[in-house]
């Protein structure tokens, strides 16, 4: 296996773990989501995994980008790690099912161009 780390690696990271979070709450409501301690801790761990990859991605990559709101995700991984106990569980929630629908098929689209090159 090719473990080349460049910008489509990190995409599809990000893209996989955009996929892990949809999946886990796409069948669920806010109230399920609150009360399940074991998804909330995994799925701040995976918007944690999709900052850290966003952090790896080239600048180029990102300013060719912009449309792509990568501050938002940068910021939300800052507030999950320093302020844990403060994070509000419906931004989290609303992010995984508003956002990350949009955002992972930018991902798509830029990994599919990135292919093509």
């Amino acid at each position: 296996m090719d473990n080349i780390k460049n910008d489509v690696y990190y995409l599809k990271q990000m893209i996989e773990d955009i996929e892990f979070i949809i999946n886990e709450t796409k069948d669920i409501e806010f109230d399920e989501f609150e009360e399940d301690d074991v998804l909330n801790f995994a799925v701040d761990f995976k918007f944690v995994q999709l900052s850290e990859n966003t952090k790896k991605l080239s600048y180029e990559l990102i300013i060719d980008n912009s449309d792509i709101p990568w501050g938002q995700i940068i910021g939300l991984r800052n507030k999950i790690v320093h302020e844990y106990e403060n994070v509000i569980l419906d931004m989290v929630f609303n992010t995984a099912k508003e956002d990350l629908p949009i955002l992972i098929n930018q991902l798509k689209e830029l990994l599919n161009k990135l292919d093509k090159k």
